[in-house]
């Protein structure tokens, strides 16, 4: 298993690009279920999620063409609902997105459990209660069994406004009979993206963006070629690191359309980034103190669904927060072990109370010392390799996978930038 080795204290600087946006990739890639037609999908981040996914797809009959470095051809003219591998599902999360695709392709699906990132319960619920709004029908028995002999339009609402829940009805909602109204719907970056790309196919979406979609069904969907927008959650992953080694990057095409709530939530920890064009500016003058609340109360910076503050920037919030001057309480009510990487900040030095396991307050700032760690998750993984960048020493990380799964090439591009880092196998 591959370890990162870092030696941190080395300013960040020049110019990056982000790649694409990994969780509007997965539920772009199960859309291509949906039509006989060939898609070519352009800025297709190269990431052990996508594989996976590419896997799954292929043993349901999907043929898959790589066209060069970052694009994809999907034919899925012939496909079948065979038994998909147990092991890729736990792998993922995103498996579950084949559901609402194929039931409205071939009306039956068997999914094993899905699987992803340990932070806490993640229900399958909302999906299941959605999609038999339309038409399908359930059971379990170590595997999730989806039939739909005809779906057919609904008014939903949502009883959480889950992002794959949403992605999972709007491509089972697109080919149903009739008008679907789904409220409560997600309406995040990725959302969106699959949205205008169905609609690029010959689907009928409406309200994109808001959380009332207004959805006609068709009944065939034509093939298309859509390119995929830039990670917002890895162009702030960079605008962290800049921070936090006192550098300064440019970050060009970083889809600042998506990052305006994210600033005003970063200029509480006291870190200004600027918009010229659609690159973001970071530079090495940062304030790095956090502004407290009126009456100087000790401020709270709490996750919400888009366009708030999103639950998987909370991990890079907390680091950078070690850095700045004053107090501040993290609170992410949506997973339950989201704080748990907190402990592997405290043996670097930080100063962090673990209120409960949705809830910790920052003292900083503190100098980070390096340590021997390892990534628990994607988001942790990547906020714990911020933490090592600004450390005095070296760190370890081990267990890099965890991070390889949503970070395209994340040594090699931080290591353009200044950064002292390197991949070794773990055998070594």
């Amino acid at each position: 298993m591959d370890k990162f080795i870092i030696h941190g204290g080395k300013p960040l600087t020049g110019t990056m690009v982000p790649s694409g946006n990994k969780n509007a990739a997965l539920p772009l890639m199960a859309a291509c279920l949906l039509t006989e037609e060939p898609i070519v999908l352009h800025n297709m981040p190269n990431i052990t999620d996508t594989l996976t996914m590419r896997k799954l797809m292929e043993s349901l009959g999907v043929q898959v063409r790589q066209i060069d470095a970052s694009s994809y051809e999907f034919l899925a003219k012939d496909i079948h609902p065979s038994d998909l591998d147990p092991d890729l599902c736990r792998q993922i999360r995103a498996s579950i997105l084949l559901a609402g695709p194929m039931l409205a392709r071939s009306g039956e699906l068997k999914l094993p459990p899905p699987g992803g990132d340990v932070i806490g319960r993640r229900r399958v619920d909302t999906h299941i209660l959605a999609l038999n709004k339309l038409g399908a029908m359930f059971s379990y028995n170590d595997s999730f069994h989806f039939s739909a002999p005809q779906l057919k339009g609904a008014e939903i609402l949502l009883d959480e406004a889950s992002v794959t829940a949403t992605e999972n009805t709007i491509m089972a909602a697109v080919k149903a009979e009739g008008r679907t109204i789904i409220r409560n719907a997600a309406s995040e970056p990725h959302i969106q993206q699959l949205c205008q790309f169905l609609n690029l196919l010959g689907a009928d979406i409406k309200n994109i963006g808001s959380n009332t979609l207004i959805i006609d069904g068709v009944k065939e969907l034509h093939g298309g070629e859509f390119t995929i927008g830039p990670d917002y959650l890895e162009v702030i992953s960079f605008v962290g690191a800049a921070v936090v080694t006192r550098g300064e990057i440019r970050i060009k095409d970083a889809g600042v359309e998506h990052l305006k709530m994210i600033q005003l939530v970063f200029r509480r920890l006291g870190v200004d980034f600027d918009f010229i064009g659609d690159d973001v500016w970071v530079g090495s003058n940062q304030r790095l103190v956090i502004e407290p609340d009126l009456g100087n109360a000790i401020p709270e910076i709490s996750v919400m669904p888009w366009p708030s503050f999103p639950t998987d920037l909370m991990s890079i919030a907390i680091v950078v927060a070690t850095q700045s001057i004053g107090s501040i309480l993290f609170h992410d009510w949506m997973y339950p072990s989201r704080m748990f990487f907190t402990d592997k900040l405290v043996s670097m030095g930080a100063q962090i109370v673990l209120c409960d396991p949705h809830r910790c307050i920052v003292q900083g700032p503190t100098r980070l010392n390096g340590e021997k760690l390892d990534s628990p998750d994607i988001r942790a993984g990547i906020a714990l390799v911020l933490a090592a960048l600004s450390a005095k020493g070296t760190s370890v990380i081990r267990n890099v996978s965890q991070i390889d799964r949503g970070y395209e090439s994340i040594d090699q591009k931080l290591a353009a930038l200044g950064a002292d880092i390197v991949r070794e196998n773990g055998n070594k």
